[in-house]
């Protein structure tokens, strides 16, 4: 039977998504501890390394495999995974965490642009971008962004949109152990470079204990919903429905960290919520499209 058999409903893949980024907040206020520790190679090695073991144990992949399946759209995934998650980290150590989710939501943005067909669509998009315009802090910036950081962010967007496309495929051609499999193949990149810059320390019992937090909290599972997500959605509605992500940031940052959000910012919040509401509400199943071989 086709991995694709039964999608799950619409509304199951929409409240998937919205659990796997309240899920990733939460794995970023673990993973800001490992930083000073590990580094961002370090902290990334963490995500994926321990995130690929949790699920390689739990759904053992290798039972369900079969041949003959597009392989070269499972390691496009992984790997615009293991990119993504790393140049992001990498981002993290120099510009602030705000705007280098601003900057790397211009991947999954640009899917949303260019797969744009009514105009409806663009004005849910044009309303993401005057939620992301009110929210972002720039306006407090007394310095200018260090540009190697911005670099490093526009390059994770451009993995995130990557991985949106190469997911969806994925998805579809091995259902859940897309998920494993592309962690895994994340993991064979950012292990080796999280291991050259931080070395014994991925070792340290203490460390591994806070890292598997990480990995589940910001991979195994929110990845693992996301891919019900992906299976259902357009990769259009899909990334739209991220715009969530700084609203979710910014209400994490007031109830966990007492950072109080000002009209403008709530304004922000109001504004990314009702475009998402109303991609979800007007979102359609998507129609498989396979890559050339």
């Amino acid at each position: 039977m086709s991995p694709t058999s039964h999608q799950p409903p619409l509304w199951l893949a929409i409240a998937a998504l919205l659990v796997s980024m309240a899920s990733y907040q939460c794995g970023a206020a673990l993973a800001e501890r490992l930083f000073p520790l590990v580094g961002a190679q370090g902290a990334t090695a963490f995500r994926l390394g321990l995130g690929a073991l949790v699920l390689l144990v739990l759904r053992r992949p290798w039972r369900r495999w079969r041949g003959g399946r597009n392989w070269r759209v499972l390691w496009g995934y992984g790997l615009a995974m293991g990119a993504m998650n790393l140049v992001f980290y990498m981002a993290l150590r120099t510009i602030p965490l705000g705007i280098a989710v601003a900057l790397e939501f211009t991947g999954p943005l640009a899917i949303a642009l260019f797969g744009s067909r009514r105009l409806l669509d663009v004005a849910w998009v044009v309303l993401v971008v005057i939620g992301l315009a009110l929210l972002l802090p720039l306006h407090r910036q007394e310095h200018a962004l260090d540009p190697v950081g911005v670099a490093y962010a526009l390059a994770a967007g451009v993995g995130w949109a990557l991985y949106i496309l190469f997911g969806q495929r994925a998805g579809a051609a091995y259902g859940g152990d897309a998920v494993t499999w592309g962690i895994a193949i994340g993991a064979l990149l950012a292990v080796p470079v999280g291991a050259v810059h931080a070395g014994a320390a991925l070792l340290s019992p203490a460390l591994l204990a806070l890292g598997l937090g990480v990995a589940v909290l910001s991979s195994a599972l929110p990845y693992s919903l996301e891919m019900i997500a992906l299976t259902r959605l357009s990769a259009r509605h899909f990334s739209v429905l991220l715009s969530l992500e700084p609203a979710i940031a910014a209400l994490a940052g007031a109830a966990f960290l007492g950072e109080q959000l000002g009209p403008r910012q709530w304004a922000a919040v109001v504004a990314i919520m009702v475009a998402s509401t109303g991609t979800a509400y007007t979102a359609r199943a998507p129609v498989a499209e396979p890559l050339a071989n």
